[in-house]
């Protein structure tokens, strides 16, 4: 009887030990599970927020002498130059669409060619003569120059055209415009802008000028 007992005592903790592994591993497992599933839950969130957020920019103080100022507009003197358009014309220059489209023959290059235009306006008090202002050479990344076109390409410029107008005291700005042959190559293109200084009587000089850069955004 003893004996009987004794083997009963001994077989239901035999099955109490493998039913407390079994749950153990049951456990074991079910842990497991969750931590994959919490780990790929915080790698969907981690992506979906990469994904929505902006990229933070870089600051940049605007003493950073590292960093190219983009100048659109400036003053020499009186006059305030401001950049209105730069036109990439291509290789050929149309007679069909020159001042003389019934008999201009096209111009051509191998290169390419850009019509700029640059605005200048009186913001002074008096009238500022003409000839004391114009928009000179072209210069590129490289420090290349491209000077205008000049008579070469007057059938394509704008009659008439007012470079180095008369500037009248906050008159709408003045277009002055040009044509240039430019190295296709060429980048980061800038433009050379000038106004005569005024000497000791307060008439414009012929001999002293003031020169500034503008920058081209260049469009088709």
């Amino acid at each position: 009887m003893k004996n009987k007992k004794l083997n009963f005592l001994q077989g239901g903790q035999a099955h109490l030990q493998r039913l407390l592994r079994s749950q153990g591993g049951q456990a074991s497992r079910l842990l497991l599970i969750l931590g994959i599933v919490v780990f790929v839950a915080v790698i969907i969130v981690y992506v979906v927020m990469r994904a929505t957020t902006a990229p933070l920019k870089p600051v940049v103080t605007e003493d950073d002498p590292t960093v190219p100022k983009i100048v659109y507009e400036t003053i020499l003197g009186d006059i305030k130059f401001t950049f209105q358009e730069a036109i990439d014309a291509g290789k050929i220059l149309y007679g069909s669409k020159s001042n003389h489209p019934d008999w201009q023959k096209d111009l051509v290059t191998k290169e390419k060619f850009i019509i700029v235009t640059i605005g200048a306006q009186n913001k002074g008090k008096e009238n500022i003569p003409d000839r004391v202002w114009d928009i000179g050479d072209i210069i590129d990344s490289e420090g290349r120059k491209y000077v205008s076109l000049g008579q070469t390409a007057s059938a394509w410029l704008p009659s008439p055209n007012l470079c180095g107008d008369l500037l009248k005291p906050e008159f709408a700005a003045t277009p002055c415009t040009k044509i240039y042959e430019v190295a296709r190559i060429s980048t980061g293109l800038k433009i050379i802008i000038s106004s005569s200084k005024k000497d000791s009587s307060g008439k414009y000089s012929s001999n002293a000028e003031d020169q500034a850069l503008i920058d081209l955004i260049v469009t088709q």
